[in-house]
């Protein structure tokens, strides 16, 4: 179960980010950034080719990083090395590296990265033993209900959601047909993971599904990525937390 005094707060999405500032999206000074400003953080992983758990939003490497190829093309060490353009004294972190950093200090929501196919079960061990070893609180969730799944007995009693909203061709580069982009934006799927809590898109609020699930099943609902004044007021109306960037959650809605 999530527990909603420690969770239910803004969330820095993938960190207290601003790329103009030199500050980049799922790096070390992003996630100190959130720490400093008492905000829960949110962070994305991907697997390394041997599947150690990265913590990286793209599968591919060029948005964010002078390097060919995708996550799973290079061995954690060589990911390690790469630094950030905007950043070069920031390197791609491990989750191991993320969880050392926070230390217990805020609330983590760690998003699984999903490529639409069974997931490498290296990826799955390598995520469980490093979230098992920590003792500061956090929450599992992708938007892949089949990966919350698979960790559901890894990690028993940590509590799983899943994210969401009216799906896009583009979230799944064309991996999902019409059919189960529905079943997903509807969130038909969920009912293996046993999720705790949910994740909708902001743009998508309010929806017959979000509204039951939290104010008929008392379900908690986080919705993404909140940017603006607008957005902030659709959060505050028709969820519980916002997960936020550029924006201070704390401005009037």
């Amino acid at each position: 179960m999530l527990d909603r005094s420690t969770f239910l707060r803004p969330i820095a999405h993938r960190g207290l980010h601003n790329a103009a500032a030199g500050i980049i999206e799922n790096s070390g000074p992003a996630f100190a950034a959130a720490i400093a400003g008492g905000y829960g953080i949110e962070c994305d992983l991907q697997p390394a080719s041997d599947g150690t758990a990265m913590v990286f939003h793209d599968h591919a490497l060029a948005r964010l990083v002078d390097a060919p190829g995708n996550t799973t093309d290079h061995g954690p060490a060589a990911l390690a090395r790469l630094a950030y353009k905007g950043d070069p004294g920031a390197r791609i972190l491990r989750l191991t590296d993320l969880l050392e950093l926070v230390a217990g200090r805020v609330p983590i929501l760690v998003e699984v990265k999903s490529a639409w196919e069974a997931p490498d079960p290296r990826f799955i061990a390598s995520i469980a033993r490093d979230l098992a070893a920590y003792r500061g609180p956090f929450a599992i969730m992708s938007f892949d209900p089949s990966v919350v799944a698979v960790l559901k007995p890894l990690l028993p009693g940590v509590p799983r959601g899943i994210v969401s909203g009216l799906y896009q061709p583009s979230w799944s580069g064309g991996r999902l047909d019409a059919d189960r982009a529905y079943r997903l934006s509807h969130l038909i799927e969920s009912r293996a993971a046993e999720p705790d809590f949910f994740a909708y898109h902001v743009k998508a609020l309010p929806t017959h599904v979000t509204r039951f699930l939290r104010e008929g099943l008392g379900i908690p609902l986080f919705t993404w990525t909140v940017r603006s004044r607008e957005d902030l007021a659709t959060a505050r109306q028709w969820a519980d937390a916002p997960i936020f960037e550029a924006i201070d959650p704390s401005s009037p809605g």
